[in-house]
């Protein structure tokens, strides 16, 4: 498996490739529209994957507004069978989030990627995940966007955020947005906490 990255510039549907980490693989969905400047790399939530239906259509309007996207899978095809069982790797964050930083770190490395901005969208478990990694590289996360994500599950990790951070939290989700509402105490103030009527 190579680690540089060859995909044709004029792609008009997204490729797939794998991000070589710890003699293992994590399989994506890579999408670079003419003329973008940043990329927004999906880390899933509870459950979800690249092929999710909502992730892909976030990803298609994100698309049509120039910023390229990647959806990729934190856990191996052998560990999310494992997770179907016991659904406890989808809430090792620390492990999720280590790998997202080494996607990233993969990203600035690529000649076809580093000179583009990464940001993170993250949900659910992935929001932690995503808050984590933007803590350990605060200096490399242009942003990071978490929709009904576990910030609790980061909170000591939240001071070192440097990134304008966006929550994004439905109204009818009282816990979520109990603990979204004290993550937001210990983000920056370029941060803020977008409530979603009815949802």
């Amino acid at each position: 498996m190579s680690d540089t990255l060859h995909i044709s510039e004029k792609a008009k549907e997204p490729a797939s490739i794998a991000v070589p980490i710890d003699n293992m693989a994590l399989y994506g969905d890579l999408y670079i529209p003419v003329g973008a400047n940043g990329l927004v790399v999906f880390a899933h939530g509870s459950g979800s994957s690249r092929l999710s239906v909502r992730n892909r259509y976030v990803a298609g309007v994100l698309n049509e507004h120039q910023a390229g996207t990647l959806l990729i899978d934190l856990l191996t095809q052998e560990e999310e069978e494992i997770d179907r069982l016991t659904s406890h790797l989808r809430f090792d964050i620390l492990m999720l989030a280590d790998r997202l930083s080494s996607i990233s770190k993969w990203i600035q490395v690529q000649p076809l990627l580093n000179n583009l901005k990464i940001g993170y969208f993250g949900a659910s478990t992935g929001g932690a995940a995503a808050l984590i990694a933007a803590a350990k590289r605060p200096d490399k996360i242009a942003a990071v966007v978490s929709r009904g994500g576990r910030p609790d599950l980061a909170m000591n990790f939240l001071p070192q955020v440097k990134a304008p951070t966006l929550l994004i939290v439905g109204e009818c989700d009282p816990q979520v947005l109990r603990v979204n509402k004290q993550a937001l105490e210990k983000l920056n103030d370029k941060s803020k906490l977008d409530i979603i009527p009815r949802a």
